[in-house]
């Protein structure tokens, strides 16, 4: 009994061994794809800790056995097949664009810019209620496909009357790629300014909705632009500069993130190749033009699923087990590095705020009673933007607003429409602009 145990005690030994030199490859490979930002598709990595694994069982075995030499091989082995597995592609390199939409047409204009954006037409349903000045959309992410749930809506807002254009902006959806090092937000507001002048009808009616709504803050800084925006609407936006980005404080009431039941369908963040890529990219230790993974590939891999919480912070907690489903598999898209790099171009922005108080263009900010977004990015704009004539606290509603639930979406096109045409709101206007620090303050 004593020698079976003495030899468990040793086998148990030498597989926690032979188990931890596997870790430790695994982390070493880890380590040098942060360090070596993925080159070569992480087979930069992968040859150097294979040849540093090697190099040590070589020497662990040179006093040996011949017939025991070889063990120390096994855990190199091991850790060779499990982060080779990191540096396999597993879908298309090639960019992938989802399939045509079966309601809407899709079309591709080339932009002053360079940038090839899709296009989509809501023209109003009844001609005698149309506006004479066409409504954009820009949709959030960034670098994100316009879902279907906001389709329907924008679908609504042509029933009231509105002709909408929304465009998915470069990199998203059906819309071309760019070089990595080309998407901004400053390349961001020329497409928009250039998508305007390409529609030819003059000054045009903005729906900005989160980073969008950034997007749409700093043309309304920019005297070359603003000129061509007639009534602007702001919808939670994210950030609008660098100094608003590191701000702190209250956020909406509470949301249903960590309440929720986890998203289902499939995750790219489960294979090792993505889980490893869109995790350091997550944290800072690989860059979005990463030679680990290309862009056209993280697009093709992303799936609705791996962003997780974040679709259950856009919805109030008394919400948590009615959460819609925005969109379907074939039309999601999402590029988590082009995403990366535009918020970065936002952190390290300049502060907007003086540019931001010679705007004129009428505007109006919306917010959701349940945001998950720092309250202060709001009224940092409603602070410094004179021309904010109204602000419409939403309530009963997350950070996506027009989500399908109960009334929402009619009574978010009921705000916009009745901006838009400038007839009093369906709403008290509030926060105001003296009100903001009480508003703060409230915790509403």
């Amino acid at each position: 009994m004593p020698t079976l145990v003495m030899r468990l005690a040793r086998i148990t030994g030498r597989l926690s061994m032979a188990l931890a030199a596997v870790i430790a490859l695994t982390v070493v490979f880890v380590a040098l794809i942060a360090l070596t930002n993925g080159a070569g598709w992480g087979l930069a990595a992968w040859s150097t800790t294979t040849g540093i694994g090697t190099a040590l069982a070589v020497w662990r075995a040179r006093r040996r056995s011949r017939a025991a030499r070889l063990v120390p091989f096994l855990p190199v082995a091991v850790a060779a097949a499990l982060t080779a597995t990191v540096c396999i592609p597993t879908v298309p390199t090639a960019r992938q664009h989802p399939p045509a939409l079966p309601f809407v047409a899709t079309q591709h204009w080339k932009l002053e810019t360079g940038s090839r954006v899709a296009v989509y037409h809501y023209p109003p349903s009844n001609a005698a209620s149309r506006h004479s000045v066409p409504l954009v959309y820009l949709n959030g992410g960034p670098v994100r496909g316009i879902s279907v749930l906001d389709h329907r809506f924008l679908q609504l807002l042509a029933r009231r009357g509105h002709d909408v254009y929304a465009y998915e902006q470069a990199g998203g959806g059906r819309s071309d790629l760019l070089p990595m090092s080309h998407y901004s937000i400053e390349r961001s507001v020329r497409d928009l300014t250039a998508f305007i002048d390409r529609l030819g009808k003059g000054e045009a009616d903005v729906l900005g909705f989160s980073s969008g709504g950034v997007v749409l803050t700093r043309a309304l800084a920019d005297p070359s632009v603003a000129p061509r925006l007639h009534r602007v609407t702001i919808a939670e936006p994210g950030p609008m500069d660098g100094p608003t980005a590191r701000l702190t404080g209250p956020k909406g009431r509470a949301s249903a993130r960590g309440i929720a039941p986890a998203m289902t369908g499939p995750r790219s963040t489960r294979l090792p190749r993505y889980g490893v890529a869109f995790g350091l990219m997550r944290l800072g230790l690989l860059t979005p033009d990463t030679g680990l993974i290309g862009q056209a590939e993280g697009d093709n891999a992303f799936t609705a699923a791996d962003l997780g919480s974040d679709t259950a912070s856009a919805y109030c907690a008394r919400d948590a087990h009615r959460i819609p489903a925005e969109d379907t598999a074939r039309n999601f898209s999402f590029s988590p590095a082009a995403s990366l790099r535009v918020q970065q171009t936002v952190k390290d922005s300049p502060s907007l705020a003086r540019r931001l108080e010679r705007s004129r263009t009428p505007a109006m900010l919306m917010i959701a009673e349940c945001s998950s977004q720092v309250r202060r990015w709001a009224t940092e704009i409603l602070a410094h933007d004179p021309a904010i004539q109204r602000t419409q606290y939403m309530p009963g509603v997350g950070h996506h607003m027009w989500n399908g639930l109960d009334d929402n979406d009619d009574r978010a096109a009921a705000v916009v429409t009745a901006f838009l045409q400038d007839k009093p709101a369906p709403l008290p206007n509030s926060p105001t602009r003296d009100g903001i620090a009480a508003f703060l303050r409230s915790g509403r």
